[in-house]
């Protein structure tokens, strides 16, 4: 009978086996000891508080509708009328050019009758203040020179008489920046960027007709897209889109230059609108006029496309004006972010061309014509479709200022998410202590679980 089996005795544990245990155990250590350290240092509140929900909405959030107005509670500052209606009152231009979202957001407000009555009960406050109402420029335009000391002097005075703004630094405080470049305030890229967003706006929400996708640094701020100012009553002037016979292919009027190389030295529109009168100015297929027609609107009324290509910035009022009347906008202008995407579903409604794709445009609206226009007309003769895209006074239900309030629910609940998730894994660059740890913390848990 043979011998059973020597058994082997346990080996030693291994060198990687006792790290292994004991990098356990220091991971446990170091995880309770930043925990500690975080509730130690947890009471002190952060430089600015985040945006801020009642009470109230925290409990009972709703779903957003058609039907249902926007939950937010709004604030309407009663600001000396030096900051607003003074200017109104001084130029009738004011409340109605392609900038005026500022007064038609701020009438609208305050006939809004869910807005807060009182601060203490706000969630957002709303600064009325009219930076593009200074028309002393030669060409007709608003001049922008004086927008940063009146904004400023409106903050010195939230500041100093007002308790809301300092214990947010702002964040919780709503502008309207409707001109070119935002809350840069310059109506040329190159010195918008340069001059930048002033530092006492940096931490607030801006409502801005700028808007592109990327990095830029006119839009490094908190802010919504809202579409430029076209008065209302362009969409009741002329008869319904789907009864207007459009005899006119492509139609564009506006400014293009022979040589786009102005006296500032800068192109405009990137060369882009030259391109359209070279290619296409004798095409009969496309309308295109360099000179002002008050009466405009009805060529567009009777187009099936209407070019929007950019100028200065990247939007126009003519892609609302197009919507409004019918036109399919065909948006040249690059990197462009449109207002309220979640409501205008814009490839549905619209064409955007690259902008180095001139030369194939023709191609492009005869391919569409051939295949799918009778869905993109069905989708943009869509009512509703025009109601999102109109500043009404006072308000009506899915107009532009409804959904501007939608928008800033939307960013509510997005800050909401954040506190209520303090600790993501993002990068510590720009954070404090409290968030570095807890950054720490999750990383730490999950080299805990991997090395378990």
């Amino acid at each position: 009978m043979r011998d059973p089996k020597p058994r082997r005795s346990p080996a030693a544990p291994t060198l990687a086996g006792r790290l292994r245990k004991h990098s356990t155990w220091l991971l446990l250590l170091l995880l309770w000891f930043a925990l500690s350290l975080y509730l130690f240092i947890s009471p002190t509140p952060p430089a600015a508080a985040p945006l801020r929900r009642s009470a109230f909405l925290r409990s009972k959030a709703r779903a957003l509708s058609a039907t249902t107005a926007p939950p937010v509670r709004i604030y309407v500052y009663d600001l000396p009328a030096r900051f607003n209606s003074d200017w109104v009152a001084a130029d009738p231009r004011c409340a109605r050019h392609l900038f005026a979202a500022e007064v038609a957001v701020h009438e609208a407000l305050l006939a809004y009758a869910g807005r807060a009555a009182r601060p203490e009960d706000a969630d957002l406050f709303f600064v009325p203040v009219y930076v593009s109402c200074n028309f002393s420029t030669p060409n007709g335009f608003p001049s922008l020179s004086h927008a940063r000391g009146l904004l400023a002097e409106a903050v010195d005075l939230l500041r100093t008489q007002m308790p809301y703004w300092n214990r947010s630094a702002g964040a919780d405080h709503v502008f309207v920046a409707s001109h070119d470049f935002g809350a840069c305030f310059h109506p040329m890229e190159d010195v918008a960027i340069a001059d930048g967003i002033p530092e006492f706006l940096k931490r607030s929400i801006l409502l801005q007709t700028f808007g592109v996708q990327g990095y830029h640094v006119c839009q490094e701020v908190e802010h919504v897209v809202i579409p430029p100012h076209v008065p209302p009553e362009v969409s009741h002037e002329l008869p319904e889109p789907e009864k207007v016979r459009r005899d006119i292919f492509a139609f564009f009027r506006g400014k293009m230059e022979v040589h786009p190389k102005n006296i500032s030295g800068r192109f405009y529109s990137k060369k882009v609108r030259t391109e359209l009168l070279q290619h296409y100015g004798r095409n009969r297929k496309f309308y295109l006029k360099r000179k002002r027609f008050d009466n405009y609107q009805s060529e567009m009324a009777r187009s099936l496309f209407c070019l929007c290509p950019l100028g200065w910035a990247p939007w126009s009022p003519r892609l609302v004006e197009s919507v409004l009347l019918g036109c399919i906008p065909v948006i040249i202008a690059d990197n462009i972010r449109l207002p309220f995407p979640s409501v205008l579903r814009w490839p549905e409604i619209s064409l955007q061309v690259a902008e180095k794709d001139i030369a194939s445009l023709e191609m492009v609206l005869d391919h569409v014509v051939v295949t799918n226009l009778t869905r993109i007309q069905k989708n943009l003769w869509d009512p509703m479709k025009r109601k999102a895209l109109v500043f009404n006074r006072p308000m009506e239900v899915g107009d532009a200022t409804w959904q501007v309030l939608r928008e800033l629910e939307i960013l509510l609940d997005q800050s909401q998410r954040r506190v209520d998730r303090p600790f993501q894994l993002v990068s510590c660059k720009s954070k404090g202590v409290k968030e570095c740890i807890g950054d720490w913390m999750i990383t730490s848990s999950t080299l805990l679980l991997k090395a378990q």
